[in-house]
């Protein structure tokens, strides 16, 4: 909120006026405080005065209640009940112990093989002889600094030597390629999704207790199937291309992806075009190491007549493929809580997508079939017009047309 109060503001009002104030005073005070800030207010109240929210909470209610404030009923100086921790010294040492990584405490308590919830860490510290509640491990794991905290996907493994490199490299192609009009697409495969009435993750405004009905079970639909979103993204018009598929993620689907987003969006932005630059994932449809793609890419270059260039991201490195950040994510947030409950329901969706930057998308159902397993022999690959590079030729080559 604009012109609200910062935690420093709030900490100097009540440093001023709490000598004067007693308990029930002090609760009011932080409820008039935080009233008007809205959401957040009541905690950055509390994190300003180290009052706890439950005391915050309290003194809303007392105003929304309208109930008269006696301020000669105070309690006195170190009244009420005593913490927890002052009755008991050795609670907070084993709740620490508790929750702390494996190095500390028991390594053989049945705690390190269940959930850290507050209900079992209060049933082992009663095993310990505390008398505890749960609400209670809650209110001192917070003041401890403890929160809930889900796991953050940081560990890539292990990182191939020239990492950096093929980074490096790939902006070089991209900047030069770029700098002469010619085009440079991502491209990838998008989870698969279970068509039909299925739950979908996320949240859309809808009338107060009117929620979509969906299945309770993700059996896939016989009917229905699956859908295979594959991606085309151009890099430097910022707008995509993407085929649902019906079969599988193929080789074939990927390329036939590509050659779709050629005929219809490609061509026409980049007429005079000699070159095509594809940014691929090591793995997948699209993997470096995948002889169909490079059999199947032959077949396009000499349709297009193009040269095409492909460089591959060193393995374990998908997540800076820029399809993923640029187009995948404003789709998923596109059909956000919506069933996707037909494939022409999953196509509308993909095709409606738009940004604030002018991000535009294309999509269209293909519903050939491309079988897994197709074998590509020795003869076909020494047909190929492929030009190695000098650098890791196995994730940077260029397909010759014929």
């Amino acid at each position: 909120m604009s012109g609200s109060p910062s935690v420093e503001d709030i900490r100097r009002k009540f440093e001023a006026l709490r000598g004067g104030m007693n308990e029930a005073v002090v609760r009011r005070w932080a409820a008039v405080e935080a009233e008007p800030l809205g959401r957040g207010g009541i905690s950055l109240v509390a994190e300003a005065t180290g009052l706890s929210r439950r005391r915050i909470r309290r003194g809303l209610r007392e105003l929304d209640q309208g109930e008269a404030l006696d301020i000669h009923r105070a309690r006195r100086p170190g009244g009420g009940r005593k913490k927890a921790t002052a009755k008991d010294e050795t609670l907070l040492s084993d709740l620490e112990a508790l929750v702390a990584p494996a190095t500390r405490g028991d390594p053989m308590s049945p705690l390190r093989w269940t959930c850290k919830s507050t209900l079992k860490l209060a049933v082992e510290l009663r095993d310990r002889g505390h008398s505890i509640h749960s609400n209670t491990v809650g209110t001192l794991l917070h003041e401890q600094g403890y929160s809930l905290q889900s796991n953050r996907k940081t560990h890539e493994g292990r990182q191939h030597c020239d990492r950096n490199a093929q980074f490096e490299h790939i902006n070089r192609l991209v900047m030069s390629f770029h700098r002469r009009g010619e085009p440079v697409i991502s491209v990838d495969a998008k989870k698969k999704e279970l068509v039909g009435d299925f739950k979908n993750a996320g949240r859309e405004w809808h009338p107060k207790t009117t929620p979509p009905k969906v299945r309770i079970y993700d059996f896939v639909d016989k009917e229905l199937g699956k859908a295979v979103p594959y991606g085309v993204y151009d890099v430097g018009a910022n707008e995509g291309w993407v085929s649902v598929g019906v079969t599988h993620d193929t080789p074939a689907f990927a390329v036939a992806t590509i050659r779709t987003w050629w005929l219809m969006m490609g061509g026409e932005r980049y007429p005079g075009a000699e070159k095509l630059l594809i940014v691929a994932d090591s793995g997948g449809s699209n993997s470096a190491r995948a002889r169909l793609w490079k059999l199947a890419l032959q077949h396009l270059a000499n349709e297009m007549g193009l040269r095409i260039c492909v460089s591959h991201l060193p393995p374990g490195t998908s997540k800076w493929n820029k399809i993923e950040h640029r187009m995948f994510c404003h789709i998923t947030r596109n059909w956000r809580g919506r069933p996707l409950e037909s494939r022409e329901v999953v196509v509308n969706l993909i095709g409606n997508t738009t940004t604030e930057k002018g991000l535009r998308i294309r999509a269209a159902l293909d519903t050939d079939d491309y079988p897994l397993g197709t074998k590509v022999s020795d003869r076909e690959m020494a047909s190929l017009h492929i030009e190695r590079d000098e650098f890791h030729g196995e994730w940077n080559y260029e397909f010759v047309p014929t």
